[in-house]
């Protein structure tokens, strides 16, 4: 993504399960930041095609707007994996970023028609995986990302992969202002990840309880537990309360199924997921007025 074209800042929208669609997209790719959503979010390949088909209409006339990407879940138990990834070249998807599973499937496919893939990973034994598959850059999960989180320290976790990696790093977790931004690069990343900084926007599919749960919490309000989807994920307390769950004895962990996790629609607008950088958020905003804000916030932080 170096050399990235309309780029108010280097700031991938992160895909969020239920929470990105077109209109969460097209206005961060319109705001200067990368729009993304996971392919899941259409419940089916003819509702997928159908927001690529909008994506792709109101995006690929603007000379002014970011690059948009999809989020891929490679994970078998996924039966779309592949019938998305196909959309994904039909519409020629500037960036795909795969989670959850191996990309070495998607590479020579994306790179095909000039597009650059991304892979999303969690520990340094996957990033050296992702990296040996041909990846144009790695997204770095780390400890207090919302939803399915990493648990290493950023700084430990950027160090290690450079070692190793030249590609682009993107960093996440708990990242939420223009400050943060700018002390990820100074670190060595390229690029961060921000979801929960996100949810409480106008364009977000969050519920109006949700986004307003997400303003009103502070980082003792995120609970990590894998006994929701099988997979270490950060949750909102007050959600997994109200779901039934005890969050200080939270269960054993699930079975790993993202087909049926996917499927599950009124659990998942239950049991709500965000970053420990929740503290940091304290109002709903339009995409426009968040990404003016963290624009300000990150050239103050530059000056520094």
């Amino acid at each position: 993504m170096k050399g990235v074209k309309n780029l108010k800042l280097p700031v991938i929208q992160a895909p969020m399960f239920l929470l990105s669609g077109p209109e969460m997209v097209i206005a961060s790719c319109r705001a200067g930041v990368v729009g993304s959503f996971p392919t899941p979010n259409a419940r089916t390949s003819e509702d997928l095609e159908n927001w690529l088909q909008q994506i792709t209409e109101a995006l690929d006339g603007d000379d002014q707007a970011a690059p948009w990407a999809v989020n891929l879940v490679m994970h078998r138990t996924n039966p779309r994996c592949y019938d998305d990834l196909a959309l994904a070249v039909k519409y020629r998807a500037p960036i795909v970023i795969t989670a959850l599973g191996s990309p070495k499937d998607a590479v020579e496919q994306v790179h095909s028609y000039g597009g650059k893939i991304y892979a999303d990973v969690i520990s340094v034994e996957f990033a050296r995986k992702a990296a040996a598959s041909g990846v144009d850059g790695l997204a770095l999960v780390c400890a207090g990302a919302g939803g399915h989180t990493g648990q290493l320290s950023p700084f430990a976790f950027v160090e290690e992969v450079r070692t190793f990696f030249d590609g682009d790093i993107i960093l996440s977790g708990a990242i939420t202002t223009g400050r943060a931004i700018r002390a990820a690069e100074v670190m060595g990343a390229d690029y961060v990840y921000m979801g929960t900084r996100f949810i409480p926007t106008t364009e977000s599919l969050a519920q109006d309880e949700y986004k307003q749960m997400v303003v009103q919490a502070s980082g003792s309000d995120i609970i990590t537990s894998d006994a929701i989807t099988g997979v270490k994920a950060n949750w909102l307390r007050g959600s997994l309360e109200r779901a039934g769950y005890d969050p200080d004895c939270m269960p054993d962990a699930a079975e790993i199924d993202f087909l049926k996790a996917a499927s599950d629609t009124k659990r998942w607008r239950d049991i709500w997921a965000a970053g420990q950088g929740v503290g940091a958020i304290d109002k709903l905003q339009p995409i426009a007025e968040v990404v003016a804000q963290l624009q300000s916030e990150y050239e103050q932080a530059r000056q520094l």
